[in-house]
């Protein structure tokens, strides 16, 4: 019998902008050391477990494959969401294809997202869970709660169970500061920590008994789920048509299986700037200072400088974090309603609630230098052996300067090689690719001039990464 760790690697970015994004979400950030948090998910997989299996959408799948690279995890499957249908869909496409490797396998579900302090604990409470796992329980780990906190779920223990747990007498949603309270006072209530032990075969049978159609449709996008690369991609028109819901909803407040394990554990699901200022180690004034950040007469501050002096005189219980496009300043009794500006930014259409001025692709990165009304400025850097799709553009030409590395560079029926100084030009409505056939990172500067410069305006001919 299999322990298969199940990791959700979704979020829309919005709670920790504007490091956060949803192209780059708070999963792939190193907020609490130099190892990103989907990292440290994989990193506290207990020994012995099976590969894991990475749920996650196509937007963010190189990320994945690239993180799991850096740490040598080699998941089983990465399965790629067509569109977003909340986690009781996403963890029965994982529990369908650990079935497939294990009819035995007992599913351990973890979110990518969250912080663990304590992970020997956290072992010691799987070890505590198994057993009711095996005999076919629901389990949940319920976060032993010290303080009133309420940004979280909360889980009301029942009755005490022979094999140690206890039945779940209740989920409460997300209480007001008066009820969590009391709560805490009562005893008997945890944070509801979004994290699951259980029997694949036994949580399959009981969402097909509450939820037919999602297990349906969800049997239907993993049979008809294609291999692309090393990614697992289901079915689009299947998963599309599944019901969303979490698993909550669909199966853990309605079924007589559920258990819950006590677990004290150092966890946080680090939901806001001041949630993660709780965990980050503070100076004798109680602020977390990350980056080149001086502070004058400042108290109980959280200040992350990304890539510039950022300097606080004389401000309390502030949140300020500047990236290279945006500066968030919050009191940290407003560090929820961040999203909110996220909100504002889709509304109005701004890419900041998207993207960084540097972005990620499976090939290298691109970063934004400056731009005017007919060009923009980049700096590129292609990773050794990696190369770009062989491609043209409508509406725009290029200069490409290297800065550092060789380039392979083919425009047209010429392919040449470029050395740092030397410069080429693609013009308009060329075939061209760029290519690292050296063993240190290409860093080069690319001009672009044309009517048109957005990043849709591309034809790919033939790609490695099979992109359209």
């Amino acid at each position: 019998m299999s322990l298969v760790p199940l990791i959700l690697c979704g979020g829309s970015g919005s709670r920790l902008w504007p490091l956060s994004r949803s192209a780059y979400p708070k999963q792939f950030l190193a907020l609490t050391g130099e190892a990103s948090l989907l990292q440290q998910t994989i990193a506290r997989i207990p020994a012995g477990a099976a590969a894991p299996i990475v749920v996650t959408n196509a937007e963010h799948r190189f990320m994945v494959a690239e993180q799991c690279r850096a740490i040598a995890c080699q998941p089983a499957h990465v399965v790629l969401e067509p569109v977003a249908r909340n986690t009781a869909p996403a963890i029965a496409a994982g529990a369908l294809l650990a079935l497939q490797a294990d009819p035995d396998a007992v599913l351990l579900v973890l979110a990518s997202d969250h912080v663990i302090q304590n992970p020997n604990a956290f072992h010691h409470c799987i070890e505590q869970a198994l057993p009711a796992a095996h005999s076919g329980k629901l389990v949940t780990f319920g976060i032993v709660p010290d303080a009133p906190h309420t940004g979280y779920g909360y889980i009301q223990r029942g009755t005490a169970s022979p094999d140690g747990l206890h039945a779940i007498q209740r989920f409460i949603e997300k209480p007001d500061a008066a009820r969590a309270q009391a709560m805490l006072d009562a005893g008997g209530h945890f944070w509801n920590s979004g994290m699951f032990l259980f029997r694949a075969d036994a949580f399959l049978a009981e969402l097909g008994r509450l939820q037919p159609q999602m297990l349906a449709q969800i049997q239907a996008a993993v049979a008809g789920a294609e291999r692309d690369l090393d990614f697992t991609r289901l079915a689009q028109a299947a998963f599309a048509a599944c019901p969303s819901d979490s698993i909550d909803y669909a199966v853990m407040e309605h079924t007589q299986l559920g258990e819950v394990v006590a677990a004290d554990i150092g966890w946080s699901d680090i939901g806001s700037w001041s949630a993660l200022a709780d965990i980050l180690e503070r100076d004798a004034n109680g602020n977390a200072l990350l980056g080149d950040v001086l502070q004058q007469d400042s108290h109980d501050c959280l200040v992350h400088a990304n890539h510039r002096l950022v300097a606080a005189v004389g401000v309390q219980d502030l949140v300020i974090v500047e990236t290279a496009d945006a500066v968030l300043v919050a009191h940290k009794d407003q560090a929820q309603s961040v999203k909110k500006i996220v909100e504002h930014l889709q509304a109005a259409g701004r890419s900041e609630c998207s993207t960084h001025r540097k972005v990620y692709r499976p090939w290298g990165s691109y970063e934004g230098i400056d731009a005017g009304g007919r060009f923009q400025v980049k700096r590129i850097e292609v990773k050794p052996g990696a190369s770009l799709s062989l491609q043209m553009h409508y509406h725009r030409a290029e200069h490409w300067i290297v800065v550092r590395g060789t380039a392979r560079v083919t425009c047209g029926e010429q392919v040449s090689l470029l050395s740092e100084n030397q410069s080429t030009y693609i013009p308009l409505g060329t075939t061209h690719r760029l290519e690292n056939p050296g063993k240190l990172m290409l860093e080069l500067i690319e001009v672009q001039s044309g009517a048109y410069l957005g990043e849709d305006d591309i034809v790919r001919f033939e790609d490695s990464y099979g992109r359209h």
